[in-house]
């Protein structure tokens, strides 16, 4: 019999909840109803299927912390929706959950070492949070910026799509900080551009040097993979 792994489901039902506190509070449109229950059910099934994969029977203590975020990039995700359906979005309460999940960012880490029960699935769980959240955000964008912020948030999964042609780009990368920084700025960046406080040509700026920054780190990434191709161990 499989094990019983409840943690995904209570999630996704705290995500629900989250969407009525939204309705409730600052409204919330069929478009947002929709993307953000797509969202809860997609989180919840691929952590499902992390966690069968790692062989855990529950969340671990960073996992949760994870979580947390994951449920206010939901929010955000709702919100954005009902943006592009031409449903004034709450700025202040887009920015606020987008920031409270970047802060939060570090916290996870910490609990997980602190716990000592860091994982891959763990980390995976983290990156794949933080590059939805990032991927909703410069959609979010588009219409203020351009669409060339899109290229912002695809260029992970254009990363991954890649990988699946050219298998060499799955091996597995070392350690590096910079990567980590370089993600962060990019929430960063987007967050402080949705928040509508910079000059539209500063803003403009900001998130093309971000753009720069992220193109630098994926580019120094597939070199270092091309470099290696031949000895590198890929991700099944």
């Amino acid at each position: 019999m499989p094990a019983v792994r409840p943690g995904p489901l209570v999630g996704a039902l705290i995500q629900v909840v989250f969407l009525a506190v939204l309705a409730a509070t600052v409204g919330l449109g069929l478009s947002g109803w929709v993307a953000g229950l797509a969202y809860g059910g997609g989180l919840g099934s691929a952590l499902l299927w992390g966690l069968r994969r790692a062989g855990a029977a529950a969340l671990r203590p960073a996992d949760r912390v994870t979580m947390v975020r994951a449920i206010l990039v939901g929010g955000v995700t709702a919100l954005v929706a009902d943006a592009l359906a031409d449903r004034p979005a709450p700025v202040a309460v887009l920015v606020s959950m987008s920031a409270v999940a970047l802060a939060l960012d570090g916290v996870d880490g910490y609990v997980a070492r602190r716990t000592g029960t860091a994982s891959d699935m763990g980390a995976r769980f983290d990156m794949e949070v933080d590059a939805f959240l990032i991927f909703v955000l410069s959609v979010h964008m588009v219409r203020p910026l351009g669409a060339w912020v899109l290229a912002i948030g695809t260029m992970r999964y254009a990363f991954v799509v890649a990988g699946w042609v050219r298998p060499w780009l799955r091996g597995r990368l070392p350690a590096r900080q910079w990567r980590k920084v370089v993600a962060a700025t990019q929430g960063i960046v987007l967050t402080v551009a949705a928040a509508d406080v910079l000059p539209r040509p500063l803003a403009i700026a900001a998130v093309a040097m971000s753009l720069a920054l992220l193109v630098e780190s994926f580019g120094r990434d597939v070199l270092w993979l091309w470099m290696h191709r031949a000895s590198v161990s890929t991700r099944s």
